[in-house]
Formats: C-alpha cells, sequence, structure tokens
C-alpha cells in the first residue's frame, strides 16, 4: 500500500516524524492518572470532615458547623474542577473517549474544546474562591480578638481572620471574576472573526 491510500477505516498514514510528534500527546496520559489519584485523596478528605461534622455536631456551633459543610462544598468544587480537568482535557488533548450515546455523558461534553474547557475552568475556580471567601466573612466576626497560635490555652476565644487578609482575599476573587470575564470576552471574540460571512443578498 502506498503512502498516497488511506490506511484501514479511512484513517490517513502519517510519516515517521509527524506520527512521533502526534504520539506524544499520550505523555499526558500519567497527569490525568495522577489527578485520578488526587480525587481519591480529596473523597479521603470528604469522608473525613464529614465524619468530624457527625461525630462533633453536638458539641459544635451554627458557626463551626457551617464553616465544616462549606468546607465539604469545598471539596466537592474542586473534585467537579478535577472531573473536568480529567475528562475534558483528555478528550481534547489525548483522545476521543467515544461516549455518543452513553446514558451518562455529560452534557457539557458533547461540545467541548480548549476554549469552552478554559472558560468552564475560570467559572469553577471563581466558584471555588466564592466558597473560600464566604468563609472568611464568616470568621471575619471574630475580628479584634487576639490571633490564634498554639500558645493560646484551649477554649480562649481567637480570630483566624485578619482585615488585612479579608481585604487581599476579596480583591483575589475580583481579579479572578474579571480574569473570567476576560478570558469569556477574548473567546467570543476569536469565534466571531473566524465564523465565516454570509453573501450578501442579492438586491
Amino acid at each position: 500500500m502506498s503512502d498516497s491510500q488511506p490506511a484501514r477505516q479511512g484513517v490517513p498514514r502519517l510519516g515517521p516524524l509527524p506520527h512521533l510528534i502526534f504520539s506524544s500527546r499520550w505523555l499526558q496520559l500519567p497527569l490525568y492518572l495522577g489527578l485520578i489519584v488526587a480525587q481519591g485523596v480529596y473523597v479521603f478528605l470528604f469522608l473525613k470532615e464529614l465524619w468530624h461534622l457527625i461525630h462533633d455536631a453536638n458539641a459544635l456551633t451554627e458557626q463551626g458547623i457551617m464553616l465544616i459543610v462549606l468546607g465539604l462544598i469545598d471539596v466537592v468544587m474542586i473534585s467537579n474542577l478535577l472531573v473536568m480537568v480529567i475528562v475534558g482535557g483528555y478528550e481534547t488533548f489525548v483522545s476521543r473517549l467515544n461516549l455518543q450515546g452513553h446514558p451518562d455523558q455529560p452534557e457539557w461534553l458533547s461540545h467541548v474544546n480548549a476554549s469552552v474547557l478554559k472558560v468552564k475552568l475560570a467559572m469553577a475556580i471563581i466558584g471555588i474562591s466564592s466558597i473560600h471567601l464566604l468563609k472568611t466573612f464568616i470568621e471575619a466576626g471574630s475580628l479584634g480578638l487576639p490571633p490564634c497560635t498554639p500558645e493560646l490555652a484551649a477554649g480562649v476565644l481567637c480570630s483566624k481572620a485578619t482585615s488585612t487578609g479579608v481585604m487581599w482575599q476579596t480583591i483575589i476573587h475580583c481579579v479572578f471574576i474579571l480574569s473570567a470575564i476576560g478570558i469569556a470576552y477574548t473567546d467570543r471574540l476569536m469565534g466571531a472573526a473566524i465564523k465565516p460571512h454570509k453573501p450578501a443578498a442579492p438586491h
């Protein structure tokens, strides 16, 4: 079979160098497998915090319960971010998963590409930052108390938040939002630039 003839199943035959370069995408496979391991660690962390919430429910205050629940939500959102990176990244940059018609195929995966994945990741990061900022605002009620240090006796009221820390966390969260808006706007401009122009209707 000559090089100009298509390979089996209509797949074009590549030369040695293009084949090597294209096959290098499989070097990303250990990275995605490592992220799966990291997700398993987050599952363990979630179960650990859930057990702490159930075991100490009688001793915890309403604020303490709220902080633990926000921590659980934070773990779930980070896990969702990992799923988007693992599934979307593998589908976009490594190989097709061939999930068409599968009942559990994620809705967003049917139209995912590098631009869509980038915007979704930016929105997920904003969601995670929002949870951290909400936790900080809850702890901000203790501002003015002495900072929590290992030297303080047990049961002494102290503050884990500082005015400077709250300010900078708010600024960073706003930067995340502006960055996501900039990414979405840039992708919209690029999408509009590559759309084929329709010919003018004849008069």
